[in-house]
């Protein structure tokens, strides 16, 4: 089924519906920047179909934040960049934004990084994607009420799904970037009047339209299709506005009802389809419930009571779908001489299926994928965060290499038969302290390879040829998680923590987690923040955007006033406005990037990479990524307000200070 959607730019024509709605994969002239005064309407949806096709739309290009076509690049690696949870991790790549503090400027993030700044980050695609996104769910709530075929219903359940789209995507502008335009109309002449509109200004809208969906968004169990938005994922997002409005019990009772009323549970028990992994002669699975509920096969189907909402991203038409290599992006680059044995040979092999020297027992490759490391994780997450009351926690499942879940560096062991390391552990250093590989940043690290471990069956099919990869392991199309239970437990925790952060069941929302991943170490006593980001780190690796995340979290901690994990309090007019790089102040974000990750530690991290010249620091002003120029100088009939320490700030411009005189102002062009 096709639907001609005329004169819209950006312009995707095919629609695929069956089971899910998703479109089609576009060309590559779909992801061509345009300013803001460049999203201009035409289209007329007289028909449910055209309603339809714009849905579709958001609904696929939902999951392009998580899977991308780019084969160096997954975008949501960056939220991870920015977080205590991750570093840029490409040293090869001259545009490696290390130093965020010195290299991240409002011109030097220009709209050619629409191509990730030479593969090492996303910011461009998270500003010009996600208005894109906005735009398709205004389209949908501006011609809802003209078509006439629906019921009022029907018409209120597209404007919640539409609501919730425009909301998820503020949401993350507003920590992402702060203060924005506040664009809710599809305008018939080009607007290049823009005002920047305030945070709270725009979740107190965003508050107002969830608030409508839940009303009106049906239930799962009501719907036909999977994938498309319901009153589950409503309720998830509205709570997350309740939390950053400082609406916390709302916020309580919202995920009270997702977690008591709303027919969820936790997987407490291997369900689903079991993969062995890949080569469980090289690296076998001990079945688990952890494992399970993250394989891709098991993600959307009836008996995961868990799942509230996932991207639906598998299937038989191959062109609906985009592929997710995470297997290439987020495991160690290790197959070449960058790490060597004991005695001088190269550690790690790459051996074709139909090699003489082939042995099924240390095909890594197969088994752990192809890895380049375009972003590793940080020692917080691999190491530190797996500590609870001062005990390693080794049962927790999430961190268990014992049933499969997580690869460590030395369960790699040599399998280059030249060697008389042969089938020993890989080591980082000889027995004479000499360092045994050439990038620590890209090449030494662990990985949750239950997680990102995907099926790849187009390389596992080609076992042969030239270019010495045929049949390693790229990672492949998936499902993915946008929202599960485990998660409304988490922000129940955090809900109770700003009403009374002495309520002694806040530990249990935790524990009731921990406890499912099989954990020996659970929470007593008073819970701190920390705790509970500490428990999302674990739980939500990768499905979470973790950076966005620790910004709610900082302005939730000013709103409130509660102390941090280090007894810090945070001024509501301060904590977003300060500068410089010190280990004093900032917000709560700042203040996590730094003590927990790898980011301003100096002297104290050793790094060997093959740039040499590596410093990861950031800086109290990078709490928010700075506007773009390009956006700022189309905008030329208007002032958008450019952020705190940035080239450009001022803080006498014009600002709207509520929702609604900002959306009035849309339709004036002069």
């Amino acid at each position: 089924m096709k639907q001609i959607i005329k004169k819209w730019k950006p312009v995707c024509l095919s629609l695929f519906i069956g089971g899910i709605i998703l479109f089609s994969g576009c060309s590559e002239s779909f992801l061509d920047p345009e300013p803001l005064s460049f999203y201009e309407p035409g289209a007329t949806f007289t028909t449910e179909s055209g309603l339809m096709a714009a849905m579709a739309i958001c609904d696929r290009h939902m999951k392009l934040y998580y899977a991308h076509d780019h084969n160096e690049m997954l975008p949501i690696g960056t939220e991870y960049i920015f977080s205590d949870l991750g570093l840029p991790a490409a040293t090869d790549k001259t545009g490696m934004l290390d130093n965020v503090a010195a290299l991240m400027t409002p011109t030097s993030l220009s709209t050619d990084n629409l191509n990730h700044l030479d593969k090492v980050n996303s910011i461009w695609y998270f500003w010009r994607e996600t208005y894109n996104g906005i735009l398709y769910a205004n389209t949908i709530l501006q011609y809802v009420d003209g078509v006439e075929e629906l019921s009022e219903e029907i018409k209120n359940a597209y404007k919640g799904r539409a609501y919730f789209h425009r909301a998820f995507r503020y949401m993350a502008l507003v920590f992402q970037f702060g203060d924005v335009p506040l664009i809710t109309k599809v305008t018939d002449v080009p607007k290049q009047n823009y005002h920047s509109t305030k945070r709270d200004a725009i979740l107190q809208m965003l508050v107002e339209n969830m608030e409508f969906a839940v009303e009106w968004v049906p239930d799962q169990k009501d719907m036909s299709l999977i994938g498309m938005v319901n009153k589950g994922a409503c309720r998830m997002l509205l709570a997350k506005c309740y939390l950053a409005l400082g609406e916390y019990a709302k916020a309580k009772e919202q995920t009270d009802i997702l977690i008591d009323q709303s027919g969820y549970s936790l997987m407490t028990t291997p369900f689903g389809t079991f993969n062995d992994g890949g080569e469980p002669q090289t690296w076998p699975i001990t079945r688990n419930v952890i494992w399970d509920l993250h394989r891709a096969e098991n993600k959307l189907i009836p008996a995961n009571r868990e799942v509230i909402m996932g991207m639906p991203n598998r299937g038989a038409e191959a062109e609906s779908f985009v592929k997710m290599l995470t297997m290439r992006i987020m495991y160690p680059f290790l197959f070449n001489n960058a790490v060597q044995t004991k005695d001088g040979k190269q550690a790690l092999l790459n051996l074709r299926r139909n090699h003489a020297d082939y042995n099924s027992k240390y095909d890594y490759m197969r088994a752990f994928g192809r890895g380049i490391a375009t972003y590793r994780p940080s020692y917080f997450q691999n190491h530190t965060l797996w500590y609870v009351n001062g005990v390693l926690d080794e049962g927790d499942l999430r961190h268990n290499s014992e049933v499969g879940n997580w690869v460590r560096m030395e369960d790699y062991r040599v399998n280059n038969i030249a060697s008389s390391e042969f089938g020993n552990p890989v080591t980082l250093f000889d027995d004479n302290g000499k360092l045994l590989c050439s990038d620590t940043i890209r090449r030494w690290f662990d990985v949750p390879h239950y997680i990102f471990y995907l099926d790849d069956p187009v390389n596992e099919a080609n076992i042969s040829g030239s270019d010495g990869h045929r049949g390693a392991t790229n990672g492949g199309i998936a499902d993915w998680y946008l929202y599960r239970l485990a998660e409304a437990y988490l922000l129940r925790a955090e809900a109770k923590f700003y009403i009374n952060p002495n309520d002694a069941t806040i530990k249990d929302d935790l524990n009731v987690i921990r406890q499912r991943a099989q954990c020996s170490q659970l929470y007593e006593g008073t819970v701190t923040i920390g705790d509970i980001m500490n428990e999302r780190a674990r739980e939500l690796y990768f499905e979470e955007w973790r950076n966005v995340e620790l910004k709610r979290v900082s302005l939730c901690l000013a709103r409130s006033g509660r102390p941090d994990e280090w007894g810090n309090i945070y001024n509501l007019d301060t904590f977003d406005k300060q500068s410089g790089t010190d280990p004093e102040g900032g917000s709560y974000w700042y203040q996590r990037v730094t003590k927990c990750g790898m980011y301003n530690k100096g002297e104290t991290i050793q790094i060997v990479a093959t740039k040499s010249s590596l410093n990861f620091i950031v800086d109290k002003k990078n709490m928010y990524w700075p506007i773009y120029n390009a956006s700022i100088t189309a905008n030329s009939k208007g002032e958008l307000s450019q952020n705190y320490g940035y080239d450009g700030y001022n803080p006498d411009v014009f600002k709207w200070d509520n929702w609604q005189d900002a959306v009035a102002d849309e339709d004036k062009t002069e």
